[in-house]
């Protein structure tokens, strides 16, 4: 009998472990043998703490399930998978679940994240095994044919950037992953961390064999001590099993914090023991990265799509998606939203579908007024823009972007013009300060959206912010400044009213 239970942070918070000790102390009481296994999250996250049993049929799942809830489900038969107030029934059935494309995330939830023989049993390291038998050439084509691009800012095809480095002299070269996961309404880097930890590594490890890298860094967040406990016991495990090996291992690095770190090469800069700013390019991390050696970076979704590319081959993966926007995409709805998660699509979805059919609205049950995409930086869009497709192109065209795909829903009580003073006192905040129009633009962008709130000169003000917009956008160094923009941009263009009086 195997119940199982997540372990991720998102459902501890709401009482996850208090509900597994109530489970384990019951079935104590009722001499009944059973088998505890934490898992991920399936990502179903206004369900947590999610409790599913394994029937002949297959999960049957509860949630969410309190500890006071535990006796009423034993006394109910929910071992048995029978029905109960809290039964949603089969967990692949349900429509959050039926309606996916679980590729990266396909284990998370499913297995014991610190167990490598669980992942093996699960289709583990079968991506890895099939790239030992190609040419370095061969692996850099295979990723090349299956469309996969950067998940996690411009977009760039991985491919090209891996042949970049493969083609790029030196003695050593780097795999660093950037699970800097620093966005607002962004968790899917900790939540893969947290539920599939070797997906990670083998991704990294079949870079490492493309581009002939003998080295691999994770640059972690500080603020996630669960992903790091189990990247830890995972890199314990893994060199204890020899999949991680002279030839090739891994160092975990844990950051202090700071958003910038985001920025590949403040990344490398913070990993080399100095202060995270940002530095000039080119030369680019494929020439010059970590240490001045050529250097791979991606984030964590884009390596963990390697090992099913590998287990299953690159057309395959392109066959998900539309037109350059190729693979699967896992969304974060985040927000003023009633079932907020994760959830993993193909490419083509639109921003309605996500919100309502998936979301449920707004979870205080008012008007949406505005959705943000791509975390801080990303465009604000209006009611009139939610039949967006995700992609990489359209939501470029409609003056957005799709950065780590986290959405974030507001309604209509929302004010845009404190949202847009805010993305300019976060870039202030969190500019590395190395140069000017980041460090001082965003600093007097506030102040003049200040002044635009207590309706000093608003028009002549708002031309100014629209001008330091301008300057931030040509003339920053790296995208933390040239991307601000983009929200105090587009929250004017769609919520004029809320800056100007009428």
């Amino acid at each position: 009998m195997k119940i199982f239970i997540s372990c991720d942070a998102a459902a501890q918070s709401v009482g996850a472990e208090c509900t597994a000790q109530a489970i384990a102390a019951q079935a104590h009481a009722l001499g009944l043998e059973r088998v505890i296994v934490r898992t991920g999250t399936r990502g179903m996250l206004w369900l947590e703490p999610l409790v599913e049993v394994q029937t002949p049929l297959g999960r049957v799942a509860y949630g969410p399930v309190r500890a006071d809830d535990v006796p009423g489900l034993f006394a109910s038969g929910f071992l048995d998978g029978a029905p109960h107030l809290l039964c949603h029934g089969l967990t692949d059935s349900m429509p959050w679940m039926a309606r996916q494309q679980r590729l990266s995330f396909a284990r998370v939830g499913v297995i014991d994240p610190l167990s490598l023989d669980d992942y093996i049993a699960h289709g583990g390291m079968a991506g890895l095994t099939h790239a030992r038998s190609l040419s370095s050439d061969a692996l850099l084509q295979e990723v090349q044919n299956s469309g996969l691009r950067g998940r996690g800012g411009a977009g760039f095809p991985t491919g090209i950037k891996w042949r970049s480095v493969a083609q790029a002299a030196g003695p050593r070269k780097y795999i660093v992953c950037n699970a800097d996961e620093g966005d607002s309404g962004t968790f899917a880097d900790r939540m893969l961390i947290e539920g599939d930890p070797f997906a990670l590594l083998e991704g990294m490890l079949i870079a490492g064999l493309a581009v002939g890298a003998s080295r691999g860094v994770i640059y972690l967040r500080s603020e996630y001590p669960h992903a790091i406990n189990t990247l830890r016991h995972a890199l314990a495990t893994a060199r204890q099993r020899g999949v991680l090996h002279a030839q090739f291992d891994i160092d975990l690095r844990v950051g202090a914090g700071a958003y910038v770190c985001g920025e590949e090469t403040s990344l490398l800069e913070s990993i080399e023991g100095r202060r995270a700013q940002v530095r000039a390019k080119p030369p680019l991390p494929a020439q010059q990265g970590l240490f001045g050696r050529p250097t791979v970076v991606n984030n964590v979704l884009s390596l963990a799509a390697i090992p099913w590319i590998f287990s299953h081959g690159g057309p395959a993966y392109a066959d998900y998606g539309l037109g350059r926007s190729r693979g699967t995409m896992p969304v974060q709805l985040a927000g003023n939203v009633r079932r907020g998660g994760l959830f993993e699509c193909a490419f083509g979805m639109t921003l309605r579908e996500l919100i309502f059919d998936l979301g449920g609205g707004t979870h205080s049950g008012r008007p949406l007024r505005a959705v943000q995409v791509g975390g801080p930086l990303g465009a604000y869009f209006p009611a009139s823009l939610l039949d967006t497709p995700l992609d990489y192109e359209a939501l470029a065209a409609a003056g957005g972007l799709l950065g780590h795909a986290g959405i974030v829903v507001f309604d209509d009580t929302v004010d845009m013009a404190k949202q847009a003073r805010f993305a300019f006192e976060f870039c202030a905040i969190e500019s590395c300060g190395k140069c000017t129009p980041c460090r001082i633009g965003s600093t007097r962008g506030a102040e003049t959206l200040d002044k635009i709130a207590h309706g000093i000169e608003p028009e002549r003000n708002l031309a100014l912010v629209k001008d330091l917009c301008t300057v931030l956008t040509d003339a920053s160094l790296c995208a933390l400044g040239g991307l601000t923009p983009l929200p105090v941009l587009s929250a004017i263009t769609h919520f004029r009213e809320d800056f100007v009086s009428p």
